[in-house]
């Protein structure tokens, strides 16, 4: 019993340090930057695609100055 609560101890102390068990990225630098880059340029849409979910992209309605929001 000892040594299945000493074992179990050290698994979770063990798997706390290691990282994630299965990585996100490849281990080809090339591949691994390539990854990056895609992960990092959806980031950035999301930003755009948050905005437009709330209308916040949208002219002020509330401006003294007419403002058309559409395309001319």
């Amino acid at each position: 019993m000892r040594r299945l609560i000493a074992t179990a101890l050290l698994c979770v102390a063990v798997s706390t340090s290691v990282g994630c068990f299965l990585p996100i990225y490849s281990a080809d630098p090339q591949r691994r930057t390539e990854q990056l880059i895609f992960t990092a340029e959806n980031l950035r849409m999301f930003i755009e695609e948050w905005e437009r979910f709330w209308f916040v992209d949208q002219p002020d309605h509330m401006t003294p100055f007419r403002t058309h929001g559409g395309i001319i």
